[in-house]
């Protein structure tokens, strides 16, 4: 689901990049940590528990980084990146550093407002990813902010009704609400927004109460289904790809055996500037000093960001791409 800034003549330019990045060995999409601070209260990951003190390593510019690579996609990300005040001024230089590019913002959206949206659009954001796991105040809960799921609700409408499209929620598929997909589709739809799926690991801090296994997988796979299903009535409101969601089933089995190819479709790069492959992997180098990955014989994850890069350009994913669930 592309934004209304781009039209059906960029898509041919788009995938012409696409190709040279893959003959280059090139990452399609670079991930910009630029905080690894967070006032949400997740059980399933550390970043709140990142000391005061690691905001004085926040100091690495994205531009030149982004100007190395000049991949096809850049994603703000963090931490919660809304906690950078100069966020708008390290969107507004990679933009200007690429030519051809699509940049997206991921946010848990506690500190998203339609003015902060507003200018965070003027400044180059062509996506807002929004996390949302429920509908309802178990999200509040589950995040440890009050309110959390009616001020996303409302901002979002808020942000569509001003104009600005191609917002997606990004929903971790975990034990306690594998029943509740289809809910988080509605209101998607309802709203004009997106919704893009990926599946939880337990790599990130070794919890695994939210792990879907034993008769849960079967019941995850009739979820997966019925995404599916929606997605040839309706295309644009799921953004995942068919290849992706098909696969999840395969991954909680435990039979997923192909290599990951994290590190060469995408990396990530810390506040420091510092690569690496993986978002729960360390670090490898600086990334003026980027080396090229191979792929790893690791199955722990089954992130989007990995089976998206992995996913094979179908006809079907051009269709997603262009298609708009919003007016």
């Amino acid at each position: 689901m592309l934004s209304s800034r781009f039209k059906p003549w960029h898509v041919p330019l788009f995938l012409a990049k696409y190709a040279w990045l893959g003959l280059t060995r090139r990452p399609v999409l670079v991930h910009f940590e630029v905080t690894m601070r967070c006032n949400a209260r997740c059980g399933f990951c550390d970043y709140w528990k990142t000391p005061a003190g690691e905001r004085e390593h926040e100091t690495e510019r994205c531009a030149a980084a982004a100007r190395f690579f000049n991949p096809m996609v850049v994603t703000f990300t963090g931490g919660e990146p809304l906690l950078r005040r100069d966020l708008e001024d390290l969107v507004a230089a990679v933009r200007d550093a690429i030519r051809l590019k699509y940049i997206t913002l991921i946010t848990h959206g506690g500190m998203l407002s339609p003015e902060r949206g507003r200018s965070l659009w003027e400044a180059g954001v062509s996506q807002f990813n929004i996390s949302l796991d429920y509908v309802d105040g178990r999200h509040d809960a589950e995040r440890g902010i009050p309110g959390l799921t009616r001020r996303i609700l409302d901002t979002v409408a808020a942000m569509r009704a001003a104009g600005i499209s191609a917002i997606r929620f990004n929903t971790v598929i975990k034990r306690e609400n594998v029943d509740h997909l289809s809910a988080i589709v509605r209101v998607a739809s309802e709203l004009g927004v997106g919704v893009n799926f990926s599946v939880y690991t337990d790599f990130k801090n070794g919890n695994r109460d939210h792990l879907v296994q034993n008769g849960q997988v079967e019941l995850a796979e009739r979820a997966i289904a019925d995404l599916l299903a929606f997605k040839r009535r309706r295309r644009g409101v799921i953004t995942n790809s068919d290849y992706y969601l098909e696969q999840i089933p395969r991954y909680l089995r435990g039979e997923l055996t192909e290599p990951c190819q994290s590190g060469i479709r995408t990396i990530h790069i810390d506040p420091a500037g510092r690569v690496k492959r993986c978002p729960d992997f360390p670090t490898d180098f600086h990334w003026s000093e980027f080396r090229t990955y191979e792929p790893i014989d690791c199955n722990r994850c089954f992130y989007a960001c990995r089976g998206e890069a992995q996913a094979p350009l179908r006809l079907s994913r051009v269709r997603d791409v262009m298609a708009r669930p919003y007016a």
